[in-house]
């Protein structure tokens, strides 16, 4: 079975209050089995607009992903990284 990637691009807009967002969010990575593949503040820039924190978590399957991003705990996560950032984020199932 595939497995499940969530990627994401994150412009922080209030470093301070994004402090409180890596633990809720590792919290529920780690519930549902996700790894932490890519987390780089600083990427090299080739090609578009994107800016950012790049981010790639990787789930078992597709499934796990969305479960994760739908959890009670990843909401919680959500909405305090939605008062200080602006996020592209997508989910996307392995080859």
């Amino acid at each position: 079975m595939p497995k499940g990637y969530i990627v994401a691009n994150i412009r922080v807009t209030d470093a301070e209050t994004f402090k409180g967002f890596g633990p809720l969010s590792a919290k529920a990575i780690e519930k549902y089995n996700g790894r932490v593949l890519v987390r780089n503040p600083v990427s090299e820039q080739r090609e578009g607009e994107s800016r950012g924190v790049a981010v790639v978590v990787e789930f078992d399957d597709v499934e796990t992903a969305r479960a994760f991003y739908e959890s009670p705990e990843y909401t919680e996560a959500r909405r305090l990284r939605d008062t200080c950032s602006s996020t592209d984020l997508i989910i996307v199932e392995g080859v």
